[in-house]
């Protein structure tokens, strides 16, 4: 059995600019999976840098609302929402409301640097 809390999961600032912590990842986690999960903030009246994956992400928002784009696609989030991207997608979230946007991600296969390219 693996249980983690996220008060054990250091944050980082990460290359879109959004607060990250890693909850999980396959290549610090003495478990057998392809994917990754973090948890991420975003502060009010920000906008995370436009970015491109290679591998595709779920997004699922626990608080807050925003914008969220995809290629030329942009759509509301809210807590309870949910947003697939595609691998390759051109995406950026932009925090519209007075607190924080918290969200969890999940990324497959896992995260790695080299598999993200930062727009801006």
């Amino acid at each position: 059995m693996l249980k983690r809390t996220l008060a054990e999961c250091q944050e980082f600032l990460g290359g879109d600019h959004t607060v990250l912590r890693e909850i999980l990842h396959p290549t610090k986690h003495a478990v057998k999976f392809g994917y990754s999960l973090a948890h991420g903030k975003l502060a009010a009246g920000r906008r995370s840098k436009w970015h491109v994956l290679t591998s595709s992400e779920v997004y699922y928002f626990i608080a807050g609302q925003g914008r969220f784009t995809i290629d030329a696609e942009t759509c509301p989030v809210e807590a309870g929402s949910m947003i697939y991207v595609p691998p390759g997608g051109k995406q950026s979230l932009e925090n519209t409301g007075t607190t924080d946007v918290e969200f969890l991600c999940l990324v497959d296969p896992a995260w790695r640097a080299e598999d993200e390219a930062v727009l801006e």
